[in-house]
């Protein structure tokens, strides 16, 4: 624990972030070379093969990214620290912005290849599946009425939710699929020439690089958001002020607004029969015209 506190708060850094956006962009742009340029195109597929460049990476990082969401949600269910939480909600925001990316791409990819931008393919449904369960994630923080509980019903949809992420991996193993096997990851050699493959794992460590510069800057965000609500939180609330009531002077007749200066006769169009006594105490004495 205290290996990765050090390494989130050095690549907190403005520095680490300026160092992790130049390489970025320069493997960023290498990527786009060597695919677009350099490799040769597929024999069956043609040119619409080099989205696997970015298809590929993409969905591997949204899997990593979730992987960052299990990891960081189980250490904040057992310490109960705040940076963890903070740790698993921008690798999640992170993750669902590659799902997304991924599927789009595959609908690209598959319209020319199997003749239809969406099927309803094993891959492609529990990918789908997979992109609405951290959606959920990340609209269930809008819903707690408080910090811990949303930081602790956060934790355990991202605990449970990367149980999809297998299952996406399998999927064309266990059930018919459309979807090509895994030409990597898989038993044996992998069934790529060297040129491809060499091109996608330099995608994919771009790709990586591009996360963890994300993730510097979302988690650098996150740590201003949390001070501020924190300071809004500790701010006492304003106690309403009560207009004082003037103090009615001695002498003056009962029912007399305060304030009234004394010997002011009451208003003619005040009926109660405390100004009744008020216009009788003001009355001349000598008993009236004859």
């Amino acid at each position: 624990m205290k290996l990765v506190n050090r390494v989130l708060a050095r690549t907190g850094s403005r520095g680490a972030q300026r160092l992790l956006g130049w390489a970025t962009a320069v493997s960023l742009l290498a990527t786009a070379v060597l695919g677009l340029l350099v490799v040769p195109p597929d024999a069956h597929q043609g040119d619409v093969q080099r989205l696997m460049y970015v298809h590929v990476p993409a969905a591997w990082l949204a899997f990593a990214s979730f992987g960052v969401v299990f990891v960081a949600s189980i250490a904040y269910l057992r310490t109960g620290q705040i940076r963890w939480d903070r740790v698993a909600v921008s690798s999640a925001e992170i993750g669902v912005q590659f799902c997304a990316l991924t599927i789009v791409l595959g609908s690209l990819w598959g319209r020319p290849v199997w003749g239809a931008w969406w099927t309803w393919d094993p891959r492609l449904t529990t990918t789908a599946v997979l992109l609405l369960i951290y959606v959920g994630y990340l609209s269930l923080r809008r819903v707690a009425d408080s910090p811990s509980r949303r930081a602790h019903w956060s934790a355990v949809v991202g605990v449970v939710g990367f149980v999809d992420v297998p299952i996406v991996h399998m999927s064309v193993v266990w059930w018919r699929s459309l979807h090509q096997e895994a030409t990597v990851l898989r038993p044996g050699a992998p069934t790529m020439a060297p040129g491809m493959l060499a091109t996608l794992l330099f995608a994919t460590v771009a790709f990586s690089i591009a996360y963890g510069y994300l993730m510097a800057v979302r988690t650098r965000v996150g740590r201003v958001e949390d001070r501020a609500a924190g300071t809004i939180l500790s701010r006492p609330t304003p106690r309403a002020k009560v207009p004082r009531r003037a103090a009615t002077p001695a002498g003056t007749p009962a029912g007399t607004p305060a304030g009234t200066p004394v010997g002011t006769p009451p208003s003619a169009e005040d009926t109660s029969p405390a100004s009744a006594l008020g216009l009788a105490a003001y009355a001349p004495r000598g008993g009236g015209d004859a």
